[in-house]
């Protein structure tokens, strides 16, 4: 089953998995997570993947790197929200 996390969503949606995670379980334990851009999505796999960190103490170091990692299309224009236009 397929999960939209926007963004703003990181941290409560990687809340559960088991900290702390190396990149490798991280990348497995995101499948079927699609991160919401501003314009567009992309799975939350691939960007794990593409990260350079190997092991993650907690969500909010998960969704740092993740943030850190994203393509320019994932924020949009200044000024414009995060996915929030539903």
């Amino acid at each position: 089953m397929t999960e939209w996390v926007k963004l703003k969503d990181l941290e409560e949606a990687f809340d559960g998995l088991p900290y702390p995670i190396t990149k490798e379980n991280a990348v497995e334990e995101v499948e079927g997570v699609v991160l919401v851009y501003a314009d567009g999505e992309e799975a939350a796999s691939d960007v794990v993947a593409r990260i350079e960190e190997e092991v993650f103490d907690d969500p909010a170091s998960l969704a740092a790197s993740i943030r850190n990692n994203l393509p320019v299309e994932a924020v949009g224009e200044p000024g414009q929200s995060e996915g929030e236009g539903d």
